[in-house]
C-alpha cells in the first residue's frame, strides 16, 4: 500500500509527519510524494490558528476532490 503525508502547521507538526512517516516505513508501506498515486493520504494539520484551520479545510478539500 502507498501513503502519502501532507504536513501542514509548525514546525513540530513537520518533525511528527517525519516520525509517522518512518513508522509507517517500518511497518512495510511504501511511501509516496503523490497523493494522487497513493492508496491511502494522511494529512496532518494545525488548528491552533484561524488561518491554519483555513488552509487545513483547504487542503482536504482539494485531495477528497482529486
Amino acid at each position: 500500500m502507498k501513503v502519502n503525508l501532507i504536513s501542514l502547521g509548525c514546525p513540530k507538526n513537520l518533525v511528527d509527519s517525519e516520525v509517522i512517516l518512518g513508522k509507517l516505513g517500518e511497518v512495510g508501506y511504501a511511501l509516496t510524494p503523490s497523493a494522487e498515486d497513493a492508496d491511502i493520504v494522511i494529512i496532518n494539520t494545525c488548528s491552533f490558528i484561524d488561518k491554519a484551520i483555513r488552509e487545513s479545510y483547504q487542503v482536504i478539500s482539494r485531495i477528497i476532490s482529486e
